[in-house]
């Protein structure tokens, strides 16, 4: 999805097609604002049964669009935190949905103070290719868990998934509860300009931008759930064996194809050449063989491949050196590859990468690699290795990133009780278990004062005795 003036706009069929089923879904939240706990839990129960049950036919459908997906990576990456998302809701769902009391000051007793969670009512969910499942399923959830209406837009890059999806709620949703909108990128463009009550986009940040300006037409709010360059920084004594364990999970994982993959790892100077050894091995044990591994996802296009080739291009062009782990890519299955001696001239540094290359940044003590990261747009993700809680401290306090793994990577976007959302470039808002259910929810703020009135003694005529006793007391 990008700019107008790249696209041509949708046509005539597709632009009233999308009007009337958004139309369908104002109408029928209109007749039923206010969707009880039951429903809710109903609709929930229905969409993890429909996951459980047609997990082969998911499967199936990413690796035709991707070439080859690993079946376990859409297993545990796309299918499992779905189901684990919709576990989480129904288990609590009911105390989402109960009015939380507020205090109310003394001035202004007697009365009470509530907040109510209201559905907004319509919302829409612009869904990337590189999760086309979890990325769909993890903003439905909380949007249904709010009593919401949802459009889903899919990815043009990942039609057959997109396809099963749509075939697969409609067995369990009407359209106008939660439909699923296919179409190339001009539908999404014309997706983005529908008054939703909220909106959600997962991609790029330069797409999040056109996405923000289209919704800020119709003042409708947005989530932008985007990317950019997340580093891992590799302290001075940590055992690399584990650091590069886990750094290459995260980076091997979906051919790092992933919004929160590592981008570049900051290693001591000392330490760069033993853990570009442990990092090799570790990669080698995971896949022994990249040609014909069902275990080794390919890049999802051609147009993707050609971008991340052209990165390594560049980058040897302008004096890094390539140290690929493997001979030989085969077909889109491209050989992962570290980048030493990069500098900021390199597009492999300017541009999030989101593929299986990975430059390792020499820096010389902690302070100087907090400079290098906060001397750059704040990241999704910031993950730090080592296992001094000193340390593992300062770096909390001294960066600012959308999330943080201390010791790990990726797996905090998995944590259902925690917020996943960027900040500035990386991303606005969040999601996830009881934050998913407050994006799309109204807050509603409620004061209840019933037959008794107190506050008769501030109405006017002013300057009377009990006013001036008020002003004493409180205006102070």
């Amino acid at each position: 999805m990008l700019a107008d003036a790249v696209y041509p706009h949708p046509s005539h069929f597709e632009a009233e097609h999308l009007q009337a089923l958004f139309e369908r879904q104002r109408s029928a939240f209109q007749a039923y604002p206010s969707p009880t706990a039951a429903d809710r839990l109903q609709w929930l129960e229905a969409l993890h049964d429909l996951l459980a049950s047609h997990q082969q036919p998911v499967i199936d459908a990413i690796s035709e669009d991707f070439g080859n997906r690993s079946a376990d990576e859409t297993r545990l990456a796309e299918i499992m935190p779905s189901l684990d998302g919709i576990r989480h809701a129904k288990r609590h769902l009911t105390r989402w949905m109960k009015p939380s009391r507020r205090r109310v000051g003394m001035a202004f007793q007697p009365a009470s103070a509530r907040v109510v969670y209201q559905p907004l009512g319509l919302v829409g969910i612009i869904v990337p290719w590189n999760y086309p499942l979890y990325l769909a399923i993890g903003p439905l959830i909380g949007a249904l868990a709010a009593g919401n209406r949802v459009m889903l837009k899919m990815s043009e890059s990942t039609p057959a998934t997109g396809q099963l999806l749509k075939d697969l709620l409609a067995q369990i949703f009407p359209d106008d509860q939660v439909a699923v909108v296919l179409g190339e990128a001009d539908v999404g463009i014309a997706f983005s300009k529908l008054p939703f009550d909220h909106l959600l986009f997962t991609g790029s940040t330069s797409v999040g931008r056109h996405v923000m300006r289209a919704a800020a037409e119709n003042l409708t709010p947005v989530t932008l759930e985007l990317g950019g360059k997340s580093p891992a920084i590799v302290s001075t004594d940590v055992p690399l064996a584990d650091a590069a364990e886990r750094i290459a999970f995260g980076k091997t994982l979906n051919a790092g194809q992933t919004c929160v993959a590592p981008d570049y790892v900051l290693v001591p100077r000392p330490r760069i050449d033993e853990f570009v050894e442990a990092y090799r091995k570790v990669v080698r044990r995971f896949y022994p063989q990249l040609a014909d591994n069902p275990d080794y996802t390919s890049i999802i296009n051609r147009r993707q491949h050609a971008r991340l080739q052209g990165y390594l291009d560049d980058a040897q062009a302008k004096g890094a050196r390539l140290l690929p782990l493997f001979e030989q890519g085969q077909e889109r299955r491209m050989p992962h590859c570290l980048l030493l001696d990069v500098t900021d001239e390199m597009k492999v540094m300017q541009d999030e990468i989101f593929g299986p290359l990975l430059p390792v940044v020499p820096y010389d003590d902690i302070g100087q690699a907090l400079a290098y990261v906060n001397a750059r747009p704040r990241p999704l993700a910031l993950y730090y290795f080592g296992y001094d809680r000193a340390e593992q401290r300062h770096v909390l306090r001294h960066t600012h990133s959308g999330g943080v793994c201390l010791n790990d990577t990726l797996l905090h976007v998995a944590q259902d009780d925690l917020p996943f959302g960027g900040v500035g470039p990386s991303g606005m808002g969040h999601y996830h278990g009881h934050d998913g259910f407050l994006t799309f929810s109204k807050a509603k703020g409620v004061f209840i004062k019933q037959r008794f009135n107190a506050a008769r003694m501030i109405y006017p005529p002013y300057g009377k005795a009990l006013q001036k006793l008020v002003y004493k007391l409180f205006v102070r």
